[in-house]
């Protein structure tokens, strides 16, 4: 294999480095920066400018360049939230909902993976010239909490960069490569790792060269460039204030604004007080107009309290998922030049005990790492190990709009899990398969990730059929979901690619929400299951009565068929007043207990004339009539009962498969089954476990 070069793409700034005689080696580029601004822009004569040339223009030609891009990488458009928009380029949707960057100067619309590959390209061909040697493959790193969207959008901006994107690694994972890349002791290790774009925090368990990724989480819409707008809005809304302008509607000054915010952000790292000057910002009545201020280090940490306490959420919920304490960490890493920020430092104190680390460099440690997941990959590094997690639960949905969970988060990968699931209705030949991930029991308060069909199963009974659905995640966090009928043999899958995908808003509702209504979901899951258990009720008491029917004649069991045809009448209409919220969900539990012992009766009466007519006693079974509860034994009546049996069928038959029902005799059969619409499903085992 040739070589590999690591590549830490992000959102101010990238980086790219390789492995050198066993050692990793940050590469400078054409200006002789170890970093690259992550701009891309267009000179009025449309050529292309990338890294510090684009970065240059950035004020004088604000529509043609292009920053902060990593945002909308591999999103939609209804998914970006008004912060992500506040630039001063125009981003708009296309007819499909997907984001697009216009370009004047090139009179055309970019992808932002298009954008995002003159990034890469121009990290590639610097790093060629550093080596003498083309480059072809790279490791590319991401946030943690990227979606499978935003992960496969990454790759594809790596392909239209002309690069074979080996693996795709969590930026907090390749810093803890770096920083325990020369040490050999046991640690526990939390990395902290907070961009210009987005933030980060996974624990690890790193020792003699396995590197064990306990938990993760984050936050892909907190970075440093939300610490810089605080300062862009104090400033535009003071100017607003004193001279009644907007400065945040001038391109120019919005550009002139977010440069002085970043400037004045990195001096307040080091002072206590910084001056800000920004002459002829705008022209009023009475001609230019000035910004001449200083901004206090303690002014600026009570404008972004709220950002710090975003910061505190996801590292304790990564310790709780851990299973660890903060005291159990031996050693923090901050990764990041937002890290830097005395605020940001504090806080990490506060949660962690521990000094951090300084042993590495926050801008270069992501991309130092990657080359070292490079070399593991040549075989030039054999002494390391990498186990990484999936951040993120994933599941489908089923009956009642539930999802089941197959993958939950934090779960190692690469991983594959499958479950059986059937179908809601009888000869339905036809199942959709909705891919969710979140945290949320309801279907509905998760995200979907995409759709597809299995077609062709053949006709049968409510429950018979047998769908097996498999997760499949690789070493790059990618998801493909397959289903296939064990009948028939027939099989589609998908890999989830593209469609809707989360926001990072949405993932952090959804996993403090499922925090803050646990039993509410409790409820309503039980709700559900109580109506599917009711259904699947009906379905066997329908069925029996058909048998009764067959084999006793209409008057064969009247007593015994008016109970379950009376119980029955009940059941259904408490099923429709229950699903309209007209009743007490208790009424339908006591009702259907009512049918299963109207069923009940009629079953021993329908398995003593069976007997009846097996045996010697043909010619007596009237007379014999009343004592047939002495004629059985219990265990022969448990037999009867054993779910997935079906002794009324026309013999011969063969035994059906398991319908999965769980029977208590004290409750009703709590079977999962799907709804009458191909995307629901019958759920087997809510565990996964067979």
């Amino acid at each position: 294999m040739g070589r590999i070069v690591g590549i830490d793409l992000g959102t101010t700034n990238s980086v790219v480095a390789v492995l050198e005689g066993g050692r990793p080696t940050v590469i400078a580029n054409a200006e002789g920066s170890r970093t690259t601004p992550s701009v891309v822009g267009f000179s009025r004569d449309q050529d292309l400018l990338v890294g510090q040339l684009a970065r240059r223009q950035l004020v004088l030609n604000p529509r043609n360049t292009f920053a902060n891009l990593k945002r909308f990488v591999g999103r939609t458009w209804d998914e970006l939230e008004d912060g992500s928009l506040a630039v001063p380029y125009t981003v708009r949707a296309n007819d499909a909902n997907l984001v697009r960057v216009v370009c004047p100067a090139t009179e055309r619309e970019y992808a932002p993976e298009e954008l995002v590959a003159s990034v890469l390209r121009k990290l590639v061909d610097d790093a060629a010239t550093y080596l003498g040697e083309p480059v072809e493959a790279a490791v590319i790193t991401v946030p943690a909490y990227f979606n499978d969207a935003q992960r496969q959008a990454t790759r594809d901006a790596g392909r239209l960069a002309g690069l074979s994107v080996e693996r795709i690694l969590n930026e907090p994972t390749a810093a803890a490569l770096a920083y325990g890349f020369d040490r050999s002791s046991v640690k526990r290790v939390l990395v902290f790792d907070l961009g210009g774009g987005t933030f980060d925090v996974s624990i690890l368990r790193i020792a003699n060269g396995v590197f064990d990724v306990k938990a993760t989480s984050g936050d892909t819409q907190l970075g440093g460039n939300d610490w810089d707008q605080r300062i862009v809005d104090w400033l535009a809304d003071a100017f607003q204030r004193d001279h009644g302008l907007d400065l945040r509607r001038d391109r120019q000054a919005l550009q002139r604004l977010s440069e002085a915010a970043e400037k004045a952000k990195i001096e307040l790292s080091g002072v206590q007080s910084t001056p800000i000057s920004l002459p002829f910002i705008a022209t009023g009545p009475d001609g230019p107009l000035h910004i001449e201020t200083s901004l206090e280090r303690t002014s600026f940490e009570g404008l972004c309290i709220d950002l710090l306490d975003r910061l505190l959420r996801p590292v304790q919920r990564a310790l709780r998922d851990s299973g660890l304490a903060a005291e159990d960490i031996d050693d923090v890493v901050l990764v990041g030049g937002s890290t830097r920020m005395p605020m940001v430092q504090q806080l990490v104190r506060t949660l962690v005990p521990r000094d951090p680390c300084q042993s590495v460099n926050p801008d270069e440690v992501v991309a130092i790492g990657a080359a070292i997941q490079a070399g593991i990959l040549t075989g030039e590094l054999r002494d390391l190990m990498l186990n990484d997690v999936s951040p993120l639960s994933l599941g489908l949905e089923t009956i009642g709009g539930l999802m089941k969970v197959l993958i939950p988060r934090n779960t190692p990968i690469p991983v594959r899990k499958s479950d059986l699931f059937s179908t809601s209705e009888a000869n339905q030949n036809a199942v959709e398969v909705h891919v969710l991930q979140g945290e949320r029991q309801m279907a509905v308060d998760n995200k979907s990730l995409g759709r597809f069909r299995l077609s062709g199963i053949p006709p049968a009974p409510r429950g018979v059929p047998q769908i097996q659905v498999s997760f499949d995640i690789d070493a790059n966090g990618l998801l493909q979901v397959s289903a296939s009928d064990r009948t028939t043999g027939r099989q589609q899958s998908v890999s989830i690619q593209g469609g809707t995908n989360l926001s990072e808003e949405e993932i952090q509702r959804l996993i403090v929400e499922a925090e803050q209504k646990a039993s509410e979901d409790r409820r309503r899951r039980a709700d559900i299951d109580r109506r599917n258990s009711a259904q699947t009720l009906v379905a066997q008491a329908e069925r029996r009565l058909r048998d009764a029917a067959l084999e006793l004649g209409p008057y064969g069991a009247e007593r015994q068929q008016r109970s379950v045809e009376l119980a029955l009448r009940d059941v259904q209409d408490l099923i429709a007043a229950e699903a309209a919220g007209r009743i007490d969900p208790a009424e339908l539990e006591i009702a259907a207990s009512q049918l299963q012992e109207a069923l009940y009766g009629l079953n021993r009466r329908l398995l003593s004339e069976r007997k009846a007519d097996q045996g010697p006693l043909q010619g007596l079974k009237n007379t014999l009539g009343s004592l047939k509860d002495e004629l059985f034994s219990d265990d022969e009546w448990d037999d009867w009962e054993r779910p997935g049996s079906d002794p009324w069928a026309s013999a011969p038959r063969r035994r059906e498969p398991e319908r999965w029902e769980r029977d208590d005799e004290r409750s009703m059969p709590a079977r999962r089954s799907a709804s009458a619409r191909p995307s629901r499903w019958d759920d087997d085992d809510p565990w996964g476990q067979r």
